[in-house]
This record gives C-alpha cells, sequence and structure tokens, in this order.
C-alpha cells in the first residue's frame, strides 16, 4: 500500500511541477534530499551504533537489571507475557527510560532491540503479540518527562526559556499515552472474545 502511496506523490509532484512551471525547484529538491537522506542515515547509524554500545555496558554493569526492577510495577500491569526478570523486560525498560528523558533517537535501537526480543519469543512469527503492539504504542505516543531533543531545537531557534514547554508536554504525554494504550487493550479484548466466538461456533457446528 505504502508503494502505491509513494508512487502516487511522485506522479502528483511532477505533473504539478509541469503545469506550474516549477521544474528546476523539484530538480533542486530532489537533489538535496537525496542528499538530506544520506545525512540522515549517516546520523541515525552514528547513534544506534553508540546506543548500542551503551546498552551492552549497561548489561555488563546490570544497570538494565536495576532500572527493570524500578519499572517493575508497570510492567505487571501493560506486559503479561515478559518476564520482569528477563534480558527483554532490560532492554525495554531501557528504551522506556531514554523516552522518558526525551533522547528520541537515542531511544530508536534499545527499541528494536527490544522488539527483536519479543520476536524471538514469539509464537507466531506472523503476528505482532498484544505486548508488541503495546510496547510500539509507548513508543508512538511520545514519553517525555524532560523534552531534551525540542528544548535542544528551542536553544537553537533562540528561545530564551527552551524549557518552559515542560507542563504542556507532560499534559500531551499523559493524554497520547492513556489513549493509545487504553485503545490497545480495548481492542486486543475484542479481537480475542471475536475468534472465541468463532472457534466456539466451530465446535458447535463440528458437534452437529
Amino acid at each position: 500500500m505504502m508503494n502505491y502511496i509513494w508512487g502516487a506523490m511522485v506522479v502528483f509532484s511532477f505533473i504539478a511541477a509541469v503545469f506550474s512551471g516549477n521544474m528546476q525547484t523539484l530538480s533542486d529538491s530532489i537533489v538535496t534530499s537525496g542528499q538530506d537522506a544520506i545525512n540522515l542515515i549517516l546520523k541515525l547509524t552514528g547513534m544506534m551504533c553508540l546506543w548500542g554500545g551503551i546498552m551492552k555496558i549497561a548489561e555488563k554493569s546490570e544497570l538494565t537489571l536495576v532500572i527493570s526492577k524500578m519499572l517493575s510495577p508497570l510492567f505487571s500491569v501493560l506486559y503479561r507475557n515478559v518476564d520482569r526478570k528477563s534480558k527483554t523486560a532490560e532492554a525495554m525498560s531501557m528504551n522506556i527510560t531514554a523516552n522518558l528523558l526525551g533522547l528520541g533517537n537515542a531511544a530508536t535501537p534499545l527499541g528494536l532491540e527490544a522488539m527483536r526480543r519479543m520476536q524471538e519469543a514469539n509464537p507466531d512469527k506472523t503476528k505482532a503479540t498484544d505486548d508488541m503492539i503495546v510496547f510500539v504504542v509507548m513508543n508512538s505516543a511520545a514519553m517525555r518527562l524532560i523534552p531534551t531533543t525540542v528544548a535542544t531545537l528551542r536553544t537553537q531557534f533562540g528561545s530564551a526559556s527552551p524549557m518552559e514547554i515542560m507542563p504542556a508536554t507532560w499534559v500531551s504525554t499523559i493524554l497520547s499515552l492513556a489513549a493509545g494504550v487504553l485503545t490497545a487493550k480495548i481492542i486486543s479484548r475484542m479481537m480475542k472474545k471475536e475468534i472465541s466466538v468463532v472457534r466456539f461456533g466451530r465446535k458447535r457446528g463440528a458437534v452437529r
């Protein structure tokens, strides 16, 4: 589906540039966007290598275990099938911590590591588990206690009080996180009930 969407956007952009007389602007955008993409890849690669190494150091020093124990009450409520003492829980804890500190790019490699470990324990490799879905929702909800990245950008653009957005950040974080997790849990229960009804109907049909 995404291939069709991107293809349609490219075709539409080309047609719009032809009829509006902005072909030169389109050509310049293609060149600069290619350069920006390469720069972004290099930055993300360096960030992933750095925080992947930090994750290994945290594991060796048992820092991940300490953070996992601190977050164990949260894990008990949200993640029913993840062992709180497992390596998966440690990677998830580090990801959540990085998100709460506003280290967006730093949280990415930690989140990927947590997802990889959850997928290894997933009995059905073609479908995401409820814990995997909730974890993705939590990352998408932009959990923030300290908006480090946004504050840095505000500083670069001349803000006199880059951290004044913290109250608004807390409110938006709580609302988006609550809405996302609640929706995921409700849909999960609805899907399980639907599957149970279908299976029950098949059993009754087979008995008859």
